[in-house]
């Protein structure tokens, strides 16, 4: 689990807080001055045996030679309890130094002190055994949308493999050396298509893929297709999502320009807005539309790259569409990243 979480941190905190609230409505049959100082005892104890115990396990997790679950468990559950006899025994001399308490050592403080271990113990008990399942399900749940996103990554449309190897082969005898050049911007694709989905890679070199994306598609479409590109007081040092741009130029060409007898032209726009990076792209629609290959298309293309944004950025990246006056638009934000 990861305990530099602030989320983790405070679930550590009300966790304790729920716990000294239900020992102080325990403890006390009366709610009155006694039982409100009782909770205050409680809520101090258990808080700072919160704190030193979130301590306690960094220490732990730190430890070198990434020893196994059961050693790394028995260590804690016992560091742990340690920390709790530890603030109890300050507590107490706390209270002491404060003549608060009239004795150094209680009349009844072993037991007392028994009873606080055995309680410690359950409830430490059970705060691993939670760790140990959150962490289990939150692995399982990062691999399988790993997993998820590499499929996505991997996945390219069979007619674009086709029509490419088709248009390079029309080229090999007319004209080798274009060809040639095409063969290598399909190769780089693929590169690209085949890598870890995981990785963030700079903006020209995202850029760059994007245009070699784009000169295989013009060598089918040939006039039909133009692209206009846009880049305003964008830091060239500025990491995206890998294949963030292709899939959304992959839907703009398929189902907005090669449908059009005209063609059509593919705008791409980036710039910065403060520390948010800005993309637009749009096309064109087409006069007649199969509304239900569209939307398929579509809603692959924006699932793909909105799992993208989100594995990244979480809600801090968006993704919006609209169609309006007979054009197309998606636009993206997400966090300016700096390589």
């Amino acid at each position: 689990m990861d305990l530099s979480n602030p989320s983790i941190t405070i679930r550590f905190f009300v966790g304790a807080q729920v716990i000294a609230t239900v020992l102080a409505v325990a403890r006390n049959g009366e709610l009155g001055a006694e039982a409100w100082d009782d909770f205050l005892v409680l809520t101090a104890f258990v808080q700072t045996v919160s704190l030193l115990g979130i301590v306690a396990l960094k220490i732990i997790a730190a430890i070198p030679g990434k020893p196994g679950v059961i050693t790394r468990t028995t260590i804690a559950f016992f560091s742990l309890l340690i920390v709790t006899v530890g603030v109890y025994e300050g507590l107490l001399l706390i209270l002491y130094a404060l003549d608060i308490t009239a004795q150094r050592w209680p009349p009844d403080h072993m037991t007392t002190l028994i009873r606080v271990v055995i309680i410690a113990a359950l409830i430490i008990a059970m705060v691993l055994r939670y760790m140990f399942v959150y962490q289990r399900a939150q692995s399982r749940s990062e691999s399988q949308q790993q997993d998820r996103l590499q499929a996505l990554q991997s996945r390219i449309r069979p007619h674009f493999l086709f029509n490419s190897m088709n248009s390079v082969a029309s080229l090999i005898r007319s004209d080798p050396d274009l060809a040639e050049k095409a063969l290598q911007d399909l190769a780089d694709v693929f590169r690209v298509l085949l890598a870890d989905a995981r990785k963030m890679v700079p903006i020209t070199a995202e850029g760059e893929l994007a245009r070699q994306y784009l000169d295989i598609e013009k060598l089918r479409l040939g006039e039909r297709l133009q692209v206009k590109w846009t880049a305003s007081n964008v830091p060239r040092s500025a990491l995206i999502p890998s294949l963030t741009l292709q899939p959304l130029l992959e839907n703009a060409v398929y189902h907005g320009i090669e449908p059009r007898f005209a063609g059509g032209t593919v705008d791409i726009q980036l710039w910065s807005d403060g520390d948010e990076l800005k993309i637009m792209i749009s096309n064109p629609v087409p006069e007649v539309v199969d509304a239900n290959k569209a939307r398929r298309g579509n809603r692959i293309a924006m699932e793909n790259v909105r799992e993208r944004l989100s594995r990244h950025f979480g809600g801090r990246a968006t993704l919006q569409t609209i169609e309006q006056q007979g054009n197309y638009y998606v636009k993206i934000s997400m966090p300016i990243v700096r390589g």
